[in-house]
């Protein structure tokens, strides 16, 4: 596989986004960030720095997983934590791949949890392909391809640089 440079989606993907937004990120009335745990809560911390948006939310998906009963509970997940009232609120939801979509339709599910968003438009980092539902990305970094065995992992490096790497599909 080829290297896929992670900075320069991310350079992508903020540029889309402040195109879009502007200004209203930064609004404490304005659109909000939430990220699906982890690598799109960490993609949301970092965009909230670079968009001086003043805080952004964290999406735990797993109890809305349809693979909930084979999988359980990452026992390192971190409870969905939203500062911010859904309720009519312009969500920027961000997850770091998107694949089949159904990690997307998990975060939409538990963000209406919490209320009924304005709008939901997704920010995703990379782009693999093999939809299994009709989810599409209104902001994203790059397309790439991976082979079908394998997943794509997003890493911190450094603080605050990612990297992607690929690991064997698990059985």
């Amino acid at each position: 596989m080829s290297s896929i440079d992670a900075e320069a989606l991310y350079r992508t993907l903020v540029e889309q986004i402040r195109a879009a937004y502007g200004a209203s990120l930064a609004a404490e009335d304005g659109a909000v960030l939430a990220g699906v745990y982890s690598g799109g809560a960490w993609l949301a911390e970092r965009l909230a720095k670079d968009l001086n948006a003043p805080h952004y939310g964290v999406v735990n998906v797993a109890l809305h997983r349809d693979d909930y009963a084979k999988k359980g509970l990452h026992s390192q997940a971190s409870p969905t934590s939203l500062p911010f009232d859904v309720n009519g609120r312009r969500i920027v939801l961000v997850d770091d791949v998107l694949s089949t979509g159904r990690t997307v339709r998990a975060a939409i599910n538990e963000l209406y949890d919490y209320g009924r968003p304005a709008s939901i438009d997704l920010a995703v980092l990379a782009d693999r392909g093999g939809r299994e539902m009709p989810i599409a990305a209104r902001f994203t970094g790059g397309s790439v391809d991976v082979p079908a065995g394998e997943d794509l992992v997003l890493a911190r490096q450094n603080g605050d640089t990612f990297a992607f790497t690929t690991e064997p599909r698990a059985q």
